[in-house]
């Protein structure tokens, strides 16, 4: 964890906001000098804060209207077989995020599909088959009530 100041966090603040702000968009913002946000920001970079710029696409203006989360329990719990099955992750688009819990399930899922299809498909030819998963239990959502990626940086104040 790195040292942060108050214009540090205004700087993250504003840049969770719009990550397109150019650096005197964001002087003007933080009330530092152009060129002073500029060191600021590629020190945050350098040091990872800043992990990356991109943009959030609408999924159901693309026609992805299901997404669900997947619970799943693992065949057997060795490090091979985890380790196939973090592998297969990686290669299955449709997957977003994956965490690995504690609990009854091992994994769960949040998965983006067109359609239920899509989610029967992912279940059933994907994650069902794999050798190194013995339960699946899949839940769509119904309605998004927050989603965000934006940290709490008020509490580092």
């Amino acid at each position: 964890m790195i040292e942060v100041d108050s214009f540090d966090l205004k700087m993250l603040a504003a840049l969770q906001e719009d990550g397109r702000l150019t650096n005197q968009q964001l002087a003007d913002s933080v009330g530092l000098s152009a060129s002073q946000c500029s060191r600021r920001r590629m020190r945050l970079e350098d040091e990872k804060v800043i992990s990356g710029y991109h943009a959030d696409l609408a999924p159901e203006a693309l026609g992805f209207s299901v997404v669900a989360f997947i619970q799943v329990t693992l065949a057997t719990h060795s490090p091979d077989n985890a380790k196939k099955f973090r592998a297969l992750v990686q290669r299955v688009d449709e997957i977003q995020e994956a965490y690995s819990l504690t609990g009854d399930a091992d994994y769960v899922l949040k998965a983006v599909l067109r359609d239920l299809k899509g989610l029967s498909d992912l279940v059933n030819d994907v994650l069902m088959p794999h050798q190194s998963v013995a339960h699946v239990r899949s839940s769509i959502v119904l309605d998004r009530l927050k989603e965000t990626s934006k940290l709490p940086l008020k509490v580092l104040r």
